[in-house]
C-alpha cells in the first residue's frame, strides 16, 4: 500500500496551515484540530481499501484458439464479494504473454461505490488482442491499482486468474472453404486448371457416347457387345499418399524479402497445410515430417477428419539456425514408408547438395516420386542484378551470379535423371505446390 495523491495534496495543505500556525495562535489551533480529525479519516481509509481487495474476484474469458495476425476479443470481469464498495478508481494491467500485442493497458475503470442493493452487476472490461507468434500462451493473472475511497491511498493487488491456450496459423482461409468445392478453392486462389488427360485415373463406369466425347475414351469392345457406341469414364485416382518433409533448420531461417517480413519458413509451413488439405480432399492420404531444429513424424492420414490433427501437431513449429540435412531426412522417411509415396521435400538447396543426396536420391527413385522444392533467396536475385559502383560490388554480384548459375544447373542434372524439382518465391509456394500435385495425379507418375 502507498499513498494516494489526495493523502499528498492533505499532506502539503496541513503543512502549510502548519507553518502559518507558527505566526499565529488561532491558525495553529485549527492545524491541529484538522490534524487530530483527518487522522482517522486517513486510517479508515487506508483498512477499507485493504479488506476490500481481499473481496475482489477477477475472471478472464478469451479463446483458448486464436489465429496468428488475426484480432481476438478478450474480456476481464471484475466483481465484489460481499457487501464492500468497490473502490472510486481502478486501474487494470492484464498481464498477457509476450506473443501477444495490446495497446489497452492500463486501462482506468471509474465508478461510484456500489452495494448489492444497487442491482448493479460487475464491471466488464473488454479489449483487443492481436497474436503475433504461433504456438501455447498463458496468462498468469491481472495485476489492479485500487484506489481507496477517499483517494489516500493505493494498492496494487494480483489475482492469478490464469488461462491458456494456442496459437494456430492463419488458416480462415482454409476453413472458409471447407464446405466448398475444390475448384471454387483453387479458382479464389488464382490456380490454374490443369487439363485431364485420361491417365492416373480410376474406371467409374461406362455411359453412351455423347458429342465432344474424346474417341480415345470408347470402350470398343462394350460398344460391339451392345452394338451402340460407349465410352468409359474416369475418376481421378483415389488412396494414394503423400509425405510433405519440411526444414526447420538455417535453409528457411531467413526473411522473405529485403526489408524484412515473415520467415520463409512461416509460409512454407502455411503451404504444407494447405496441400494437406487439399490432398485429403483429393480422397489421398498425408504425412508430415519435419528435420532441422524440431523433429517430427505425423504419421498417414486419411479423411478430412484427420485435418485437424495435423494442424495440432504442427501449429507450434518453429525454424532457428541451426544445421540441417535433407539426406537424414529421407533416409528417416525411407525406413519408414511401406508404400509407394509422393514425397515433397521443401528446403533450400545449394550446389553441394548434389554429391551429398546423390545416393539417397537413387534410392528414393526407384521406390517413390520424389519432388523437391527449393525457395528463391531474393537477396543473392538481388546482388547478382544490382549495377556495380564500384570493383567490390562488381566483384559481389559476380560471386551471387555465380552461385545462382550452380543451383540452376544443380536443378537441371536432377531434372534430367527424372526427378521432380520446383524453384519459386515464398509468396507463391502454396499456389505453386498445388498445381504440382495435381499434375503428378493427373499424369499417372504416382
Amino acid at each position: 500500500m502507498r499513498p494516494g495523491p489526495a493523502l499528498a495534496a492533505a499532506a502539503l495543505g496541513w503543512f502549510i496551515l502548519g507553518a502559518v500556525g507558527f505566526f499565529s495562535d488561532f491558525v495553529s489551533i485549527i492545524w491541529l484540530l484538522a490534524g487530530l480529525s483527518l487522522l482517522p479519516v486517513i486510517v479508515a481509509d487506508a483498512l477499507m481499501l485493504f479488506f476490500l481487495a481481499d473481496r475482489l474476484q477477477v475472471k478472464r474469458a478469451v479463446s483458448s484458439s486464436l489465429a496468428q495476425d488475426e484480432s481476438a476479443a478478450a474480456t476481464l470481469e471484475i466483481r465484489r464479494d460481499g457487501r464492500d464498495f468497490l473502490p472510486f478508481r481502478i486501474a487494470v494491467w492484464d498481464l498477457h504473454p509476450p506473443s501477444m500485442e495490446t495497446d489497452a493497458f492500463p486501462a482506468v475503470l471509474n465508478r461510484r461505490p456500489l452495494t448489492r442493493r444497487a442491482g448493479e452487476g460487475p464491471l466488464f472490461f473488454e479489449y483487443t488482442l492481436l497474436p503475433r507468434e504461433r504456438g501455447q500462451w498463458l496468462f498468469r493473472g491481472t495485476e489492479l491499482l485500487l484506489s481507496s475511497p477517499f483517494r489516500f491511498w493505493r494498492l496494487k493487488v494480483f489475482h492469478p486468474c490464469e488461462s491458456s491456450g494456442r496459437t494456430y496459423p492463419n488458416f480462415k482461409k482454409i476453413k472458409a472453404a471447407a464446405g466448398a468445392d475444390l475448384r471454387g478453392l483453387l479458382e479464389r486462389s488464382g490456380l490454374k486448371n490443369i487439363r485431364m488427360r485420361g491417365q492416373g485415373m480410376e474406371f467409374r463406369s461406362l455411359r453412351e457416347y455423347q458429342e465432344g466425347d474424346s474417341i480415345r475414351a470408347i470402350d470398343w469392345r462394350a460398344t460391339s457387345r451392345r452394338r451402340k457406341v460407349v465410352v468409359r469414364e474416369y475418376q481421378e485416382e483415389q488412396d494414394q499418399q503423400v509425405l510433405f518433409l519440411l526444414d526447420s533448420g538455417y535453409r528457411l531461417h531467413r526473411l522473405e524479402g529485403e526489408s524484412g517480413g515473415r520467415l520463409q519458413f512461416d509460409s512454407a509451413l502455411e503451404a504444407v497445410l494447405l496441400l494437406s488439405w487439399v490432398s485429403l480432399k483429393h480422397g489421398d492420404s498425408a504425412a508430415v515430417g519435419t528435420f532441422g531444429s524440431s523433429k517430427r513424424w505425423l504419421g498417414p492420414r486419411k479423411g478430412i477428419s484427420s485435418f485437424p490433427v495435423l494442424m495440432n501437431g504442427l501449429y507450434d513449429l518453429s525454424s532457428a539456425p541451426v544445421p540441417s540435412s535433407p539426406f537424414s531426412a529421407l533416409e528417416d522417411a525411407l525406413a519408414r514408408l511401406k508404400r509407394r509415396t509422393f514425397i515433397v521435400l521443401i528446403s533450400n538447396f545449394r550446389e553441394e547438395d548434389g554429391e551429398s543426396l546423390s545416393w539417397i536420391l537413387r534410392q528414393i527413385e526407384r521406390r517413390h516420386l520424389l519432388l523437391l522444392v527449393s525457395l528463391r533467396e531474393k537477396e543473392s536475385e538481388a546482388l547478382a542484378s544490382r549495377r556495380s559502383a564500384g570493383p567490390e560490388e562488381a566483384l559481389e554480384s559476380a560471386a551471387a551470379f555465380s552461385y545462382l548459375s550452380s543451383r540452376r544447373e544443380l536443378y537441371a542434372s536432377w531434372e534430367h535423371s527424372g526427378l521432380l524439382t520446383m524453384e519459386c518465391g515464398a509468396g507463391e509456394l502454396s499456389s505453386a505446390l498445388i498445381n504440382r500435385y495435381l499434375q503428378v495425379k493427373r499424369s499417372g507418375r504416382l
